[in-house]
């Protein structure tokens, strides 16, 4: 794949999530100060779709440059966020806290080298939404996006790697079965894309 663009990464982000909305508009934030002055994300957009936002990441991929040091197959750690949260107003902004939450992980990832991938589980050990609002769900499962596929760029692959917030049951349910197992029997109830909803 060749291209002319600054920023052919983030290109195939948004080439891959413009095929899934097209004609849609996400909203799109911006973080301070920026991937390269310490952030753990460039920034992250949010597209309006029937029941739920879908928010995607940008900067746990190769952005702008492959670094000569990397994984040739892989771009960056090989994957961006996703997650899907409820949206019951189809009025209201995006929530803020998937931002938060998504930034903040990216910094761990970053900055511990924390490798992620389907099938794992993390305890946040609080509400995920940081309190606001109150929420049951206290821990994260990770898979992958049931409709994102790996995408080949310029970089090298990018897999789309989606949060699923999960309550404290949910979790010991994984540790006793696994994730895989808990989140099939979520899309068997009638929750195929794992959409994560705070009123829980």
């Amino acid at each position: 794949m060749n291209t002319t663009s600054d920023a052919p990464g983030w290109d195939a982000i948004d080439a891959a999530m413009a095929a899934l909305y097209p004609g849609i508009a996400p909203v799109y934030q911006a973080y301070s100060p920026g991937l390269g002055l310490g952030s753990g994300l460039q920034g992250c957009s949010a597209y309006p779709v029937r029941g739920f936002w879908h928010y995607v990441s940008y900067g746990l991929t190769e952005l702008w440059v492959k670094r000569a040091d990397s994984n040739p197959d892989w771009s960056g750690w090989g994957y961006e966020f996703t997650m899907r949260v409820a949206r019951p107003d189809v009025y209201a902004p995006p929530p803020q806290w998937p931002y938060t939450l998504l930034e903040r992980l990216a910094r761990v990832v970053h900055g511990k080298g924390l490798i992620l991938g389907a099938g794992h589980r993390m305890d946040v050990g609080e509400p995920i939404t940081g309190g606001t609002p109150p929420t049951t769900l206290t821990a994260l499962a990770f898979a992958a996006d049931p409709l994102l596929p790996t995408r080949r760029t310029e970089h090298g692959n990018v897999e789309f790697l989606q949060i699923v917030g999960i309550t404290r049951a949910d979790l010991a349910e994984m540790h006793d079965t696994s994730t895989a197992y808990v989140l099939a029997a979520r899309a068997a109830a009638g929750d195929p894309l794992w959409i994560t909803d705070p009123r829980i």
